[in-house]
């Protein structure tokens, strides 16, 4: 009956995601404000009816009832609660359903904390997010229905895909989801203001918080996709350029040009129509991440569906938003003023740049990712553009981007002075100087290209650090006035500063990891010992051990380094999962100063155990610089002037009663 709730609870969301589309976009065409009163109440409503739907299923997968053929599918009386829980997500209809309701999440916050708004600006933003709430809706509702029975009820479930039964699989899709999702509302905001023929400072000023709130999750759910797919796949990798990876990583892309793009339209009224754009793409590229992954055209780990007929759907929804709102921008954009006049030499130009090298650097990685596809469209032949094509490409476009950041917050608007900008920056480039030399020594000569590498990481840190120092006028060597001023900057300074700082944490991780791997592969047994990256690494035995639904083959080996005593003992695992028998792997691994020791356990083979033993150097860098990179856009966000946004305006003409 729980389920039938929720069926119930989904088509009175639907109903009021039309009138949430509808009432509120004709009261905003005929300034008729009783008609324009209806956006609120209906996306709070469409938000409760999907909560309760969304709370129905996961009741159905907490008892396992396995009446409902996506519970059957994807849970096991067996399971640990916490992937029970997880597995409400672990699959294509519950995954569609937590992406609807943070959809409507997003809308009910605009409803609610968007009262400085202009009632007509958050009519037409509510009323294309209704729209976009409709589509998917009925997606849900006519293809992926979560709450379908089956008679009879089977007595025990088929259990949730083995990889997925892991604690960052709880977390990351929920994430990338609040990511993706809330780029929606920047696509709501810029078709609003198409259809307004209206687009200022304050309105950027609107824009800009729900942006950076999806940038953050954006950042958080790749940052642990990445550590999921880095300790639970058991290939000693981070980033592989998987085309679903790839599928999350250009929406953040265009949404980090976005933010920059969106500071030029809110200082200085320049570059309204390319902002209005990449708020398109940015949502568009959204849509297509989600045709990805449920069409059936990809192969991928990340992948749910294969169904033509939801592929097709989603195909629609995607021709419908992306082709529409393309077709309008067409129109409308040429009427928008675009103001803002500045000098070659300037912030604005800085940021333009920014822009131009990011949209470049997405379009190459949306060009590998679908050229494959496209080709064997058109001619049957089947091809994959791997790491080569992505690391060549994307590296060429983003070094320059990577030298050019530290500038930008130092060159004042309108015009500037490249020189004194240079000034600066003096001991950012001093210190970047040393990094150069120094792990080009520390590594005995090895690849230029990465100390050079390194030298840019610390070149990002040391020029962040030094934009907050000129801030607070640290070269007047008045260190108590200093002190004050830094403490009055306004948070937005910190929160870039941090941003920019844990950029270049994260490259110092990517490159290292990236140029000094070091790799042994090995059969192993009892007593035998590797060495890897000056570390010995020795199998002591395996054991046998059983856990709730699986069965593990657990390998202990003592670590140290070479010729010394014993400094640690770490434990990987081949593991078995009932009732699937399909096997994982349970990395070991062990970290250092300097990076990470890496152990997977493979296959028996010739008396031994293939043992695959790693050293990724840099490594947790990685994820400690997207961590402060989510805090910098944390602290930003709490600044008043996000929060606040722009204060409301006088309006037009008399809105009817």
């Amino acid at each position: 009956m729980i389920a039938e709730f929720g069926h119930f609870a989904l088509i009175l969301a639907l109903t009021c995601a039309l009138l949430q589309s509808l009432l509120p976009l004709y009261g905003a065409h005929r300034n008729d404000g009783s008609y324009m009163r209806v956006a609120e109440p209906a996306a709070l409503m469409q938000f409760a009816m999907v909560g309760l739907a969304f709370a129905a299923l996961t009741h159905a997968f907490i008892v396992s009832d396995f009446s409902l053929k996506v519970v059957w599918a994807n849970s096991h009386s067996a399971k640990p609660m916490i992937y029970k829980i997880s597995g409400v997500w672990g699959n294509h209809e519950g995954s569609m359903l937590l992406w609807v309701l943070i959809l409507a999440l997003f809308g009910s916050c605009v409803a609610a904390f968007g009262t400085n708004l202009p009632r007509d600006l958050r009519a037409r933003v509510l009323s294309v997010q209704g729209m976009v709430g409709v589509a998917f809706l009925l997606f849900i509702i006519l293809t992926s229905n979560p709450f379908e029975r089956l008679s009879p009820a089977p007595f025990e479930g088929r259990g949730l895909n083995p990889i997925l039964q892991d604690p960052a699989l709880a977390i990351h899709p929920p994430l990338l989801y609040m990511g993706y999702v809330g780029l929606s509302v920047a696509f709501s905001f810029a078709v609003a203001a198409l259809l307004s023929g209206r687009v200022d400072a304050a309105w950027a000023r609107w824009v800009r918080p729900w942006t950076l709130a999806a940038w953050m999750f954006l950042t958080a759910g790749i940052a642990m996709g990445s550590w999921w797919a880095y300790y639970e796949l058991g290939w000693g990798g981070w980033w592989f350029w998987d085309p679903v990876e790839n599928a999350s990583f250009m929406p953040w892309l265009v949404a980090t040009a976005l933010l920059h793009s969106a500071i030029v339209v809110a200082r200085r009224g320049a570059l309204k129509i390319w902002t209005l754009l990449l708020s398109i793409i940015a949502f568009s590229l959204s849509l297509l991440g989600t045709f990805l992954v449920r069409s059936g055209v990809l192969t991928s780990v990340h992948s749910f569906a294969s169904d033509p007929e939801r592929g097709v759907f989603i195909l629609l929804i995607l021709c419908l938003f992306i082709g529409g709102s393309l077709a309008l921008f067409a129109w409308r954009a040429p009427s928008l003023k675009a103001g803002g006049l500045f000098a070659p030499i300037s912030r604005e130009t800085s940021l333009v740049l920014n822009n131009l090298l990011l949209s470049t650097a997405a379009i190459a990685v949306l060009t590998g990712t679908l050229y494959p596809l496209v080709l064997e469209a058109v001619g049957g032949a089947k091809i994959s553009v791997g790491p080569p094509y992505f690391n060549l490409t994307f590296g060429i476009i983003i070094l320059p981007l990577l030298v050019l950041v530290p500038f930008g917050p130092m060159l004042s608007w309108k015009r500037a002075d490249l020189y004194a900008a240079s000034q600066r920056l003096l001991v950012a480039a001093i210190l970047a100087l040393i990094a150069i030399a120094f792990s080009w020594y520390a590594m005995y000569g090895g690849p230029v290209l990465a100390a050079f590498g390194i030298g840019i990481g610390v070149w990002l840190i040391g020029g962040a650090i030094s934009e907050l120092a000129w801030r607070a006028k640290v070269q007047d060597r008045d260190f108590k006035l200093a002190w004050l001023r830094l403490k009055g900057l306004p948070r937005s300074a910190f929160g870039t500063t941090l941003a920019h700082a844990g950029l270049g944490i994260a490259v110092l991780g990517i490159v290292g990891v990236t140029a000094w791997r070091a790799e042994v592969v090995a059969v192993m047994k009892p007593g035998d010992v590797q060495q890897v990256a000056g570390l010995s690494v020795k199998l002591m035995g395996e054991a046998p051990r059983t856990g709730p639904n699986y069965r593990d083959m657990v390998g202990t080996f003592e670590i140290s380094e070479t010729g010394g005593p014993v400094t640690n003992v770490v434990e990987a695992t081949k593991r078995v999962y009932f009732p699937s028998r399909q096997p994982t792997s349970e990395v070991a691994i062990l970290t250092y100063m300097s990076g990470d020791l890496y152990v997977v356990m493979g296959d028996e083979a010739k008396g031994g155990r293939t043992v695959r033993v790693y050293f990724n150097p840099l490594i947790p860098f990685i994820w400690l610089g997207t961590f402060i990179m989510f805090l910098g856009g944390l602290i930003s966000l709490t600044d008043r002037r996000y929060r606040v946004g722009a204060p409301k305006r006088a309006a037009a003409k008399p809105v009817k009663a």
